[in-house]
């Protein structure tokens, strides 16, 4: 069926005449005449009298309009629904327990009237790229290492650096300690099952247990987080590895401890890959918040030769070989 057939027939539904609603319109009064006809062809009904004093709508004319109205709102919204500016921007923050969902969610609070559409995509650094490539995504969050093939449109930008925190429980040796050092970890009981033994992740954590002697154990089922917890609350020696940002939750019982990891201060490095041709005024706006946030950590740093706050890297920040060697990405 015609749209704009549909459109017109409720002009003239409206304004009672042709000639009005051409005007309305901006059409000629012989395009309205010919939309019309064209509508009543394919309904195979009369849906206009014409009288005197202009267009009466037939008994058919009157049951279609309600219907006509409908379909031109249905239209409006799938119209709206893919319009840049007038969906939601559609982000995937990888995991919803970790820094990039409290990053969005800031975001969020700061522009409230911003529709947004967070999801958390199942996939490693390939496959997250290939998702916003093809238009499913508008952007997404991860490490990108200088090998990683980016597609043209593809641009992305470094904008999160995250510490690490030690969590362990009350019975561990260290959960005294007001922060540990890398090598301290050497010799204890690092549990991380689920860890991916594939992609920037797996090579992140490999080069971060080489250069510190850490192990890192990944074997065995994975209960989920809350079988963790509550096994590292339980352990004398076990702990694990949280970013400084994410977001866990157990009951005071457990009495469980964060212990930010320094000197040198290992971080992870997330960019924000998008497509460079995306015209959504959302994504160029949460660009520029994350940007200023990290703008932000650089200046209110107070310890020198701290790269996660945007100084030259120094003994104070560890980060995997491939950031210490690559240009900015933008």
């Amino acid at each position: 069926m015609d749209l704009e057939a549909v459109r017109t027939f409720v002009a003239v539904a409206e304004a009672g005449q042709f000639q009005e609603a051409a005007a309305d319109l901006s059409i000629t009064q012989q395009a309205v005449s010919k939309r019309i006809a064209g509508l009543e062809r394919d309904l195979d009904v009369r849906l206009f009298t014409r009288t005197a004093r202009g267009a009466r709508l037939t008994i058919d004319g009157q049951a279609f309009l309600p219907h006509a109205r409908e379909l031109l709102r249905v239209a409006e919204r799938a119209d709206a629904s893919v319009r840049p500016g007038r969906r939601a921007l559609r982000i995937d923050v990888v995991n919803r327990r970790i820094v990039t969902a409290g990053l969005v969610q800031d975001f969020y609070r700061m522009r409230p009237e911003i529709e947004l559409d967070v999801v958390t995509l199942d996939a490693d650094v390939d496959g997250a790229i290939a998702a916003v490539e093809a238009g499913t995504l508008d952007a997404t969050f991860h490490a990108v290492p200088p090998w990683q093939h980016l597609p043209e449109p593809i641009r992305t930008a470094r904008v999160i650096d995250e510490p690490h925190e030690l969590l362990i429980g009350p019975r561990h040796p260290l959960a005294n300690a007001r922060a540990v050092a890398p090598g301290q970890l050497a010799g204890h009981r690092i549990r991380m099952p689920g860890l991916d033994a594939r992609g920037e992740v797996a090579v992140y954590y490999d080069e971060l247990a080489t250069a510190f002697g850490i192990t890192i154990d990944v074997v065995g089922p994975v209960f989920g987080n809350e079988a963790l917890l509550a096994e590292i609350a339980d352990s004398s020696d076990l702990a694990t590895l949280v970013g400084e940002g994410s977001r866990y939750l157990w009951p005071d019982s457990y009495d469980l401890r964060r212990i930010p990891v320094r000197g040198p201060a290992p971080v992870y490095p997330m960019s924000l890959i998008w497509r460079d041709d995306n015209p959504h005024p959302a994504l160029i706006e949460l660009r520029r918040y994350l940007d200023s946030r990290r703008g932000d950590s650089r200046r209110t740093d107070s310890r020198p030769g701290d790269s996660r706050r945007g100084d030259p890297p120094g003994t104070d920040v560890w980060v995997p070989t491939w950031e210490q060697r690559a240009a900015p990405r933008s």
